[in-house]
């Protein structure tokens, strides 16, 4: 059945997609898990448009399809509405990259987690996180990125923060199916995040909490 997910929202055919995820959720599965094969399906389609497979409007139709799973599977994972904020997050999509699939579910995550969100979007040049980080006073940025070509962006946008002064005032973690201890040493990082879940712990970690 997780193939059968992965498979059909990779091959963009959405009322099967949605069917799956709907009879998933009904036999009882773990949200996250089919929040999880939707990411690894979106992986698929972001290398497809890598390979001129898929186009931007590939790319937003499976960003699309998988909003809709979100919205799904939103009210099971939402079971303690009463959650305390633990602090303010900033996230986007570097400059120059579009893909927003992952960057969707960890802010989806982040919130259900306690965090407040600040997302700044897609293709988000470097001066709009400084900005932001001026404005919010957070402590943790969150960097996304899909396309090889973001690593650059990343490393700029990093380079723009400690250029405004703010480097030693936050941590910066970067996410996107890419990426790999090399990125995160070639981009200045604090960190990188697997998955959706991994990014809410290294969160956690670094505010202190558990």
């Amino acid at each position: 059945m997780a193939d059968d997910l992965v498979t059909a929202l990779a091959d963009l055919k959405e009322k099967d997609a949605l069917r799956i995820a709907e009879e998933r959720l009904g036999a009882g599965e773990v949200p996250l898990k089919i929040l999880n094969d939707s990411r690894y399906a979106l992986e698929i389609v972001g290398k497809r448009f890598e390979t001129s497979e898929y186009f931007i409007p590939d790319l937003v139709y499976s960003g699309e399809i998988l909003q809709q799973i979100i919205e799904m599977v939103k009210p099971k994972l939402k079971g303690n509405a009463q959650v305390k904020r633990l602090g303010k997050f900033v996230i986007g999509t570097v400059d120059g990259d579009i893909h927003d699939i992952g960057k969707n579910i960890v802010t989806f995550m982040l919130d259900v987690n306690g965090f407040e969100v600040y997302d700044l979007g897609i293709d988000v040049p470097a001066e709009k996180f400084v900005e932001k980080i001026t404005e919010t006073n957070t402590k943790i940025i969150g960097l996304s990125g899909f396309l090889t070509l973001a690593f650059d962006s990343m490393k700029e946008t990093i380079e723009a923060i400690e250029a405004a002064g703010l480097r030693d005032k936050v941590k910066i973690m970067i996410g996107g199916g890419q990426i790999d201890d090399e990125v995160k040493k070639y981009t200045g990082a604090d960190a990188y995040g697997r998955d959706a879940m991994a990014a809410v712990s290294l969160a956690k970690e670094w505010l202190g909490g558990k």
